[in-house]
């Protein structure tokens, strides 16, 4: 599975079955959080076999069930767009392993002592990982003309491919609120729409343009 087939075959999973993640699947795992973390800006930490995280009221909140794996999600003031977009990658490459997938903002309980957050970082959250009990299901979505504005009615393919991988991507709350812009120069400006909640709106812009990025091809643009 392409990480292009895996923004199709990817939905959010809350409840996941009782049987560990593979050695060489962590190991996979673990490289990839490397890659992410190498210039310093990022502090994505793996946590494995660890249910205390989801074990609590919390969590029955939000209908997980079955969490023993996770994703600390720690970075650098301020990078918050960045960790949404490598942090995606690295979902999408555990839906390439066969394992699923759930961002998680808030119903979750704080570790210590399993991850380290250091001065002047921020935790922003988790990734819950694992065998899912399900494999989720797609919400309804917008037209995809919703999240477009370019300087003519007719787009270019590669545009469009962009902007439907991005509407795949997962957002805080499946609030969706983000637009790209097709410039007359042929570049491509991603953008936040207002929200009352905007917390995570900065991250949601991150992971988004890591879906249009896979979506489109970088070949066929450059960021505005």
């Amino acid at each position: 599975m392409s990480l292009q087939e895996a923004i199709l075959a990817r939905h959010s999973v809350r409840q996941y079955l009782d049987k560990p993640i593979e050695k060489e699947k962590l190991d996979s795992l673990q490289a990839a959080i490397a890659e992410a973390n190498a210039d310093g800006r990022l502090h994505l930490q793996l946590v494995a076999d660890e249910p205390e995280a989801f074990a609590h009221g919390l969590a029955k909140y939000g209908k997980f069930s079955g969490v023993r794996n996770y994703i600390a999600l720690v970075c650098r003031r301020g990078e918050d767009e960045l960790l949404g977009y490598r942090a995606e990658r690295i979902v999408l490459l555990a839906q390439t392993l066969g394992l699923n997938s759930c961002w998680v903002g808030l119903t979750f309980r704080k570790q210590t002592g399993r991850y380290t957050v250091a001065d002047g970082e921020t935790m922003h959250g988790v990734i819950a990982l694992g065998y899912g009990a399900n494999q989720g299901v797609q919400h309804p979505q917008k037209p995809i003309e919703t999240f477009c504005k370019a300087p003519t009615k007719e787009v270019p393919d590669w545009f469009r491919r962009g902007v439907e991988a991005a509407v795949l991507a997962p957002t805080a709350m499946n609030m969706q609120k983000f637009e790209f812009e097709l410039l007359a120069d042929g570049r491509v400006a991603a953008r936040t729409r207002f929200a009352l909640i905007g917390t995570y709106l900065k991250i949601d812009l991150g992971i988004v343009k890591c879906h249009f990025e896979l979506g489109a091809g970088t070949d066929n643009f450059r960021w505005a």
